[in-house]
């Protein structure tokens, strides 16, 4: 297909829905229909009892369609679905239900060469007639596609941010799983940000904010001038999997130390390099953070860092085929 421009919603030929009843889950269905009707009480709806994953279907040169760690996808749905009270499904199920549903959609799969992709969506929601705050008894398994171009329109540039004063999640609550909740508390604080003209906000600790903890919904990483790469831990942290991936190949293909630990905000200057990563963008390099009026500029805020650039380079080229998978992350479709 044609490449898709921007990360936006494009209809594509089917949808996959599981419905769970009567404590077990049904055999799901793809369908055409990408609506649903379900009772103004859902769950869902009232009390945020729903949970999601982010992936991308590739083209190889090959023409052949492949994922990119869709087990780790399943496992982390699981942990997902299991902290709201919900039944998670079967990594085999989720496994199905993504390759399934890619196959349908194989012809909104992006050629390769353009940079585009096929965005996928499982989604979990409970649903039902709840009027009292606790769990539903029914849920909905979906997986939904769209075709999607670059994230940032125009290359790939160092943004600027903005600390923020809200907090995106509490110290043991849901931050470390994907779940709506999560987004709707950052909705507030990325408007703010953007009207002062930045393209994003920057998320602190909620316990002493002192400490980076994520960018709007991506995780942070920055380059030391020890050549480390050193990302943030915290329990409010979503465990994202293409951070997991960049530090694996910092460590085994750039032969950097890599450090999950706390980066203070008024230790910027030890940083060389800083970005931002997750599914929609993979890697996003940060030009400058602003804290209180102060804003700190890194020494790479024209264009990407070289390192950032030589992880992108390998983490894009291995996804879409173009060198050799270093660690069974591929799953190619027959």
């Amino acid at each position: 297909m044609n490449k898709p421009k921007g990360f936006t919603y494009q209809k594509t030929n089917d949808i996959y829905m599981a419905h769970y009843k009567d404590g077990k889950w049904e055999d799901g269905v793809l369908q055409k229909d990408d609506h649903i009707s379900i009772s103004v009480m859902a769950p869902a709806l009232h009390y945020g009892q729903q949970c999601f994953e982010g992936m991308k279907a590739y083209r190889r040169s090959d023409g052949k369609i492949q994922l990119f760690r869709i087990k780790d996808n399943a496992t982390r749905f699981q942990e997902s679905a299991r902290r709201l009270v919900m039944p998670p499904v079967s990594i085999e199920t989720f496994e199905h239900a993504v390759i399934e549903t890619v196959k349908a959609n194989s012809d909104f799969v992006p050629d390769n060469g353009t940079g585009a992709t096929l965005y996928i969506r499982p989604l979990m929601i409970g649903v039902g007639e709840n009027l009292g705050l606790r769990p539903a008894k029914e849920f909905l398994f979906m997986v939904i596609t769209s075709p999607v171009g670059a994230y940032f329109e125009g290359g790939i540039k160092p943004v600027d941010l903005v600390v923020s004063e809200y907090d995106r999640a509490a110290p043991h609550g849901t931050g470390d799983i994907k779940v709506g909740g999560n987004y709707a508390a950052s909705l507030y604080p990325q408007v703010l940000a953007k009207q002062q003209g930045y393209a994003d906000c920057l998320f602190l600790d909620p316990k002493t904010h002192t400490k980076i903890e994520e960018v709007g919904a991506a995780n942070f990483f920055g380059i030391t001038k020890e050549n480390v790469y050193i990302t943030p831990k915290s329990p409010s942290i979503l465990n994202s999997i293409t951070n997991r991936s960049i530090r694996w190949l910092a460590e085994h293909k750039l032969g950097l130390k890599v450090v999950e630990g706390d980066v203070y905000i008024d230790q910027l200057d030890n940083l060389v390099e800083a970005g931002a990563c997750g599914t929609a963008a993979l890697i996003t390099p940060v030009g400058s953070i602003t804290h209180y009026g102060i804003k700190h500029v890194f020494p790479y805020n024209k264009e990407m860092g070289p390192i950032s650039k030589q992880l992108y380079d390998l983490l894009s080229r291995i996804q879409f085929g173009e060198i050799e998978d270093p660690n069974h992350w591929v799953t190619v479709l027959d």
